[in-house]
């Protein structure tokens, strides 16, 4: 038996993984449960420790966008590492940060142009949260401190990301949270209460909803709007034809700032570089992580717009904010290298000409009973499940435990899928897959969903 550098035998991996690997967002794994060891990625796919192949649906975890398996991408990591490893840029700055900045600035919409680095989505929403505060102190308006975001929508773990995350049951055991954060509808219209048979008007009322929030707040205390380009958390809401102009409008109005939640659907998962460009609105601050480095290493940012830089350009004022491992030289080294990729094997353009076959080939699941309706945009997509396709009716919280949680989680991960069976919301299957996978892939994807679908639709 070979023995590690402390001296001590190794444990076999899943035993070290039920003692000692606190699971995230999921229970702990009790002896008698399977755990998946995962140890090989390669492009679309993921292998177990038993040699199993499965598609990765999800690309990780929305976030391994240019695939598994990338050796290039290694490399430049580790010859970054070989020639510095790290140093901070508080007061000093690093070649692979530096450049990674300027080529963010010249991607982002209109007048992004100031590039604050952090580890996560999550602190990227953080940063946003606290320079919007800061921002507003800093113009002689201090009262601007609220933020209004969406009901279901998800913005990140820590306290204050929490608190703009809408999801009621992620936040009720860490209260009391950050106060001033206020929610509104979502752009959900497989179940608008007005106008869902008219995606323009509720777009257009949907937006209204932001206005009157700022107003019941008092315009003087709101600071920002938190909005993601297509709403992850509930199934992919897509914005409707208009929504986010007129958002735009309702927050020059009031002088608040739109922050363009990206960490999701930034870096081609949407076929663009970001989500703004797609949807054609210019934010104030666009968060952004994940797809930056396609997960090889952790990095996030936050772009802000010049104005937004303005009070710090003198230095004499400092956002007294930041993280050790912010602007990393090797996470920065591999987000350059998989901005190369993205250019040279057209990443983007691939996404925007197959999204439509990759929609058309999940809408073929509408004629299941389970499936009441699939909605999304480029590579990321929901399938809402219902329990009656003519009234919309959903699961009863112990049933949608009893067939998401207790069943199609398990078994689609058995028949070669690994996607999310997701339950803030409504009940819902997530996808998003590698960008770089095609009709094939498509064709797997569905074939193992109509498969687990209808061997679900014998537990009602």
């Amino acid at each position: 038996m070979t023995e590690t550098l402390s001296g001590r035998a190794p444990a076999d991996d899943v035993t070290a993984a039920r003692e000692h690997l606190w699971m995230h967002f999921a229970p702990q794994p009790q002896d008698n449960e399977d755990l998946p060891l995962i140890v090989r990625g390669e492009g679309a796919h993921i292998y177990d420790a038993a040699g199993r192949r499965y598609l990765d649906g999800l690309a990780g975890l929305f976030v391994v966008q240019a695939g598994h398996g990338r050796r290039e991408l290694a490399q430049v990591m580790a010859a970054q590492a070989s020639e510095l490893a790290f140093f901070p840029i508080w007061s000093y700055a690093n070649r692979p940060a530096a450049e990674l900045a300027e080529r963010l600035a010249s991607l982002a919409p209109g007048n992004l142009n100031r590039v604050f680095f952090t580890n996560s989505g999550s602190e990227a929403v953080e940063s946003a949260w606290k320079l919007a505060k800061q921002y507003f102190r800093l113009t002689g308006r201090p009262g601007k401190h609220k933020v209004i975001s969406r009901m279901t929508a998800y913005h990140g773990t820590t306290q204050g990301a929490l608190s703009i995350t809408g999801v009621p049951e992620l936040k009720q055991d860490f209260e009391p949270l950050v106060p001033s954060a206020h929610k509104t509808v979502n752009t959900n219209i497989y179940r608008a209460p007005v106008h869902g048979d008219d995606p323009e008007a509720f777009g257009r009322w949907a937006a209204d909803q932001i206005e009157l929030a700022i107003l019941a707040e008092g315009e003087d205390s709101v600071a920002a709007v938190f909005l993601e380009p297509v709403q992850n958390s509930g199934g992919c809401f897509p914005p409707p034809l208009g929504y986010f102009q007129r958002v735009r409008q309702i927050c020059d109005k009031y002088d608040v700032l739109l922050v363009s939640d990206e960490v999701i659907c930034a870096f081609g998962r949407l076929g663009t570089y970001f989500g703004a460009d797609k949807f054609g609105y210019e934010p104030d601050i666009i968060t952004c992580a994940k797809g930056l480095t396609s997960c090889y290493a952790p990095m996030g940012a936050m772009i802000a717009s010049g104005k937004l830089f303005e009070p710090f350009a003198s230095g004499r004022n400092i956002f007294k904010h930041g993280y050790t491992f912010g602007g990393h030289p090797v996470a920065a080294a591999v987000a350059l290298a998989n901005l190369d990729i993205f250019e040279r094997d057209g990443l983007n353009q691939h996404v925007l000409a197959n999204e439509a076959a990759f929609r058309g080939t999940l809408e073929k699941l509408n004629d299941l009973a389970l499936v009441g309706d699939v909605r999304g945009d480029g590579y990321f997509y929901g399938i809402e499940l219902v329990k009656d396709k003519a009234t919309k009716e959903t699961f009863t919280p112990e049933e949608s435990q009893r067939i998401l949680k207790g069943f199609l989680s398990r078994r689609l991960f058995e028949n070669g899928l690994y996607c999310r069976a997701d339950d803030r919301g409504d009940p819902v299957i997530q996808l998003s897959p590698p960008l770089t996978i095609g009709q094939s892939e498509f064709d797997e994807i569905e074939q193992i969903l109509r498969h687990t679908l209808t061997e679900a639709e014998e537990l009602l």
